[in-house]
């Protein structure tokens, strides 16, 4: 009926899954590290909450790979096209991109708005992504299923619309669009985060992506036939997916192995040096910068990672008191070569080890105040 020659599901397929499980499972032991060393400062500034939830959206995204592109024999349960094909492959894919907007998004919040991306901010941005994408969903799950996809079982495969394909990736090209306009809105963070070259990085990864989709979906609308264009397909989503992630929190777990202490110090160093108003324009004629207020439950790494500068400027007499890398306190050279251990008191409080050992009865770093009485008896800022 539709002249084709199929290719049915074999050991090369299974291979497929196997080396993508492997490639997976690698990523989670990647996460389960960063999770493990969360208190390592370069770790804790990479918001390691939603970057968990991307991946989990890949694990999905690959699930219903399984079925879109022919892995499994579908039959039976498989044969539910729409729940696995729509709701598996599409809704996650989406998730995937929409996940990674909130994530630049809150950089952008954080660096160029100079406003806090708190717990509240995260969940009403969760709640965004999930209506986008349900809504999205549920509009072509009520659409009749000769327009959408549906199960031919003489192909034993799910028959995807070309409408439906169009549709898809454009809302793709869309999503990565407006991803593009915030990572460019990033370029100036600076190189205590190193965001914006990883960013970049991850955007050219999945414009390639997106590129290869397009074409596989729009110019081999039955290539879920054709072994090796399904198993490349596969992989092509596997491996950008993954190492989205990897670009996301890589660098910095690799150095908490092999460069643990030196990297710390120096990430530090950099922090401080990047951190007085000159690069990010952190002063505020209200005294506090907007966007190092952090809600004391928030999961945000990015408000952690703020030193709260005020419109005063740093205390310059406190400073040549405390100053942490030596006779200049910006010099990372010297403060490198003469290995001075850095003054935790001088740090943001979210980034502290000595969080409830705070220098007390002593002007702040923050402002020209003293140290104030918490109710639970701790001196804070």
């Amino acid at each position: 009926m539709y002249n084709i020659t199929a290719s049915n599901p074999g050991k090369d397929d299974t291979i497929t899954i196997a080396v993508c499980s492997g490639l997976l499972g690698l990523t989670a032991m990647l996460l389960v590290y960063a999770w493990c060393n969360y208190n390592y400062r370069p770790i804790r500034a990479k918001n390691l909450t939603w970057t968990t939830l991307i991946y989990c959206a890949t694990v999905l995204w690959f699930i219903g790979n399984l079925v879109t592109n022919n892995h499994v024999r579908i039959v039976g349960v498989w044969s539910n096209c729409k729940l696995w094909v729509l709701w598996l492959r599409v809704f996650f894919v989406y998730v995937f991109a929409t996940m990674t907007i909130v994530r630049f998004y809150a950089l952008d919040r954080v660096f160029n708005q100079k406003k806090p991306f708190t717990r509240r901010s995260s969940l009403i941005s969760g709640a965004i992504i999930l209506s986008f994408n349900v809504a999205y969903c549920l509009v072509n799950q009520l659409i009749s299923s000769s327009l959408t996809l549906e199960y031919v079982p003489d192909l034993e495969a799910c028959k995807i619309t070309m409408a439906f394909r169009i549709a898809a990736v454009s809302v793709q090209w869309l999503l990565w669009g407006a991803c593009g306009v915030l990572i460019f809105r990033l370029r100036n963070i600076q190189s205590s985060f190193n965001e914006f070259r990883e960013s970049v990085a991850i955007f050219l990864v999945i414009i390639g992506l997106l590129t290869e989709t397009s074409v596989t979906n729009l110019h081999y609308e039955y290539y879920v036939f054709e072994k090796k264009r399904r198993i490349q397909k596969t992989y092509v989503d596997v491996v950008a997916s993954v190492l989205v992630i990897w670009l996301f929190i890589g660098y910095p777990v690799y150095k908490s192995i092999f460069d643990r202490e030196s990297y710390e110090q120096m990430w530090l160093e950099r922090l401080a040096k990047d951190g007085p108003g000159n690069t990010y324009d952190c002063s505020n004629p209200q005294g506090t910068t907007a966007y190092a207020k952090m809600d004391e439950n928030t999961d945000s790494g990015f408000n952690n990672s703020q030193v709260n500068y005020n419109g005063k400027g740093i205390n310059s007499a406190y400073m040549n008191n405390h100053r942490p890398f030596g006779d200049d306190p910006f010099n990372i050279e010297s403060g490198m070569s003469t290995h001075v251990p850095y003054n935790d008191n001088l740090l943001p409080m979210a980034l502290r080890n000595n969080i409830h050992n705070p220098l007390l009865n002593s002007p702040s770093l923050f402002g020209g105040n003293y140290s104030n009485s918490h109710p639970d008896g701790r001196h804070v800022i």
